[in-house]
């Protein structure tokens, strides 16, 4: 497709790995807004509140899922765009803080919550000067993404290569690491505050957490191969998780646990970005470069595209018009 200048008040933002570039997409018709150079091999990205700026996480790995193409060069650079303008504003620097990755902001768009797995390590930032107001030390293996609640008060980061999950309370500091399975990995939290869902790629299994007491309640099958992430649908009603080595998408009803549907997409989905109206879910086939769009009323495909090279973390722009 070719780039355009189409105004559009909702942009999706694509992390091409192998590209090094954040796309910016309207989400509409699909017409590409810009390509945005970024650090080496850019995994995950968040957007602050009022949708200007996006946090880039310069991971440093691509070829992740390709066979004898893998490289790594950690990175310890976000990448600050502004949307308004399709440019790059700035780059904060973690210095000793490498491999950042699981990304996410305040809802005052204050502070920017990041994983550094390099440094067993997830760091609260000042989102405006890039200062680490607090670094909090989860030693496990490769802590990969996190998901806070939604007052705000906890953290949970999933760790791959310990099959856990830690619990970082922001105001005392405590930190705690629960195994949840193999490949801990995927995860996204209950619009409630009441559960955290995990996905254990290596296990092929959703484990689920009560914030009440940080216990296990429950773990099933995900019904592919290696699951690598979860989300909600905007309005809760159901968890959708990318089956990477089945290439599908399974669908969960939260109350009943029970799987409702399985829908067929590209090679070695990973990233799921749901539209905030609840009609779409995005998904990244990272070994066929492709972009997915399902319907999520029909479960049901309605079109793709070919974003860049090694299509992964995605996220969602909401700017004035």
């Amino acid at each position: 497709m070719a780039e355009t200048s189409v105004t559009t008040a909702e942009i999706l933002v694509v992390l091409n790995k192998s590209d090094h570039e954040a796309l910016l997409v309207d989400p509409e018709s699909l017409a590409f807004l810009a390509k945005i150079p970024t650090g080496q091999g850019p995994h995950e990205a968040a957007v602050t509140p009022d949708g200007r700026t996006v946090f880039v996480a310069n991971y440093g790995m691509t070829g992740v899922f390709r066979e004898g193409q893998r490289q790594d060069h950690p990175g310890n650079t976000i990448s600050v765009i502004d949307v308004e303008r399709r440019a790059v504003r700035g780059m904060l620097d973690l210095g000793d803080y490498t491999k950042p990755h699981g990304m996410a902001v305040s809802r005052d768009g204050r502070l920017l919550w990041v994983t550094c797995e390099g440094a067993q390590a997830v760091l609260e930032l000042d989102a405006a000067s890039g200062a680490i107001r607090a670094a909090w030390k989860t030693n496990q293996d490769v802590s990969h993404m996190l998901v806070p609640t939604p007052d705000e008060r906890k953290l949970y980061v999933t760790n791959i290569r310990s099959g856990s999950v830690t619990v970082i309370d922001r105001a005392s500091g405590a930190v705690k690491s629960i195994p949840t399975g193999e490949g801990a990995e995927g995860i996204d939290v209950t619009a409630d505050g009441r559960e955290v869902w995990v996905t254990n790629r290596g296990a092929h299994t959703v484990s689920i957490l009560s914030t009440a007491d940080d216990r296990i309640v429950e773990s099933f099958a995900s019904g592919g191969q290696m699951p690598i992430r979860v989300k909600f649908t905007p309005d809760a009603r159901e968890a959708w998780v990318s089956n990477a080595r089945s290439n599908n998408i399974t669908v969960f009803d939260p109350a009943t646990r029970r799987q409702v549907a399985t829908v067929a997409v590209g090679a070695v989905p990973i990233g799921i970005q749901m539209s905030p109206d609840g009609r779409r879910a995005f998904i990244a086939n990272t070994n066929d470069d492709r972009i997915t769009v399902l319907s999520i009323a029909d479960r049901a495909v309605e079109r793709s595209f070919t974003p860049g090279n090694e299509p992964d973390g995605m996220a969602w722009a909401v700017i004035p018009r």
